[in-house]
């Protein structure tokens, strides 16, 4: 019988976790701002183009998805992964631009945060529901500088994410591996092949503003993704699904160092509030039995 392993012996791995987390989480807010940095020239269009056909091949190279071998029920929930793909990043983009990045990724998270509290009849989540209800009140009073349609895509990206993650969930359960991601990624590339052709033709891009649509690509789908694959090697899903809650306040900070983009008290406050709700439902809801 062997010896069981010191409980110290796990803790390399989980700090690696941990730091491959947080690697994900800046490299993924960063690569927004550096996005963003190129919407003047781009557009969120045209920079979300790029960043779509970065996904793609980083996809596709990892998945190798059988296409030839797909059924029809398979394509169908392949299709609707892309389309919600496609429009939940152009969505935010776009909120991005028009109402920063640190308030655009908060109110997106909301999809995720949702889709954990639907169906649950427990007085913690309801709870949680309520202060979530109330930081988005917040975040989004009305004040003569309210930009309500850039608040509205920013929800419409929330539910995409929403859709994304049960979308992913069952792709993951009728597809083996990453085949089903990876196709949907390649599906989404080419649906941007047209608007990002038009966009490059129409308002051809500086080298600064094409490196920076690049970086955003490989910043915010490339590095996340292969940094997420190995920190679930290294952390239990539950700790790693509460740890993604930090990505609005990193989408705040690096709104504020890189693009300039300044919250109020009210709003980190409500920024605080909704990334402890998010944390809550998912830590404890995984643990039910």
């Amino acid at each position: 019988m062997s010896t069981p392993p010191h409980p110290s012996s796990s803790q390399p791995t989980r700090s690696a976790g941990v730091a491959l987390m947080l690697g994900s989480g800046l490299s993924n807010q960063a690569g927004a701002s550096l996005g963003a940095l190129a919407f003047p020239v781009l557009g969120p269009a045209g920079v979300v183009a790029v960043r779509q056909w970065v996904a793609a091949v980083v996809l596709l190279t990892a998945g190798r998805p059988r296409i030839r071998s797909f059924t029809a029920s398979q394509w169908r929930l392949v299709l609707a992964l892309a389309a919600v793909f496609a429009t939940m990043n152009l969505t935010l983009y776009v909120a991005i631009d028009r109402i920063g990045l640190g308030l655009a990724v908060t109110l997106e998270f909301l999809g995720p945060l949702t889709v954990a509290l639907a169906g649950t009849r427990r007085r913690l989540d309801l709870l949680c529901a309520l202060a979530a209800a109330a930081a988005v009140v917040v975040l989004t009073r009305p004040r003569p500088s309210t930009d309500y349609l850039g608040i509205t895509l920013a929800l419409v990206a929330a539910m995409c994410w929403g859709c994304y993650v049960l979308l992913n969930r069952a792709v993951g359960h009728r597809l083996p591996g990453l085949q089903g991601s990876a196709a949907a990624a390649g599906v989404s590339g080419l649906l941007y092949l047209p608007i990002g052709i038009t966009v490059l033709y129409l308002h051809p891009p500086t080298l600064t503003a094409l490196l920076c649509a690049l970086a955003a690509g490989i910043l915010s789908s490339a590095v996340p993704f292969l940094s997420d694959l190995l920190a679930l090697r290294r952390v239990p899903a539950r700790f790693f699904g509460v740890f993604m809650s930090v990505n609005p306040v990193f989408a705040a900070l690096v709104g504020l160092l890189v693009l300039g983009q300044h919250l109020d008290h009210a709003a980190w406050l409500a920024i605080a509030v909704i990334v402890g709700a998010n944390a809550v439902v998912v830590g404890t809801s995984t643990t039910r039995t």
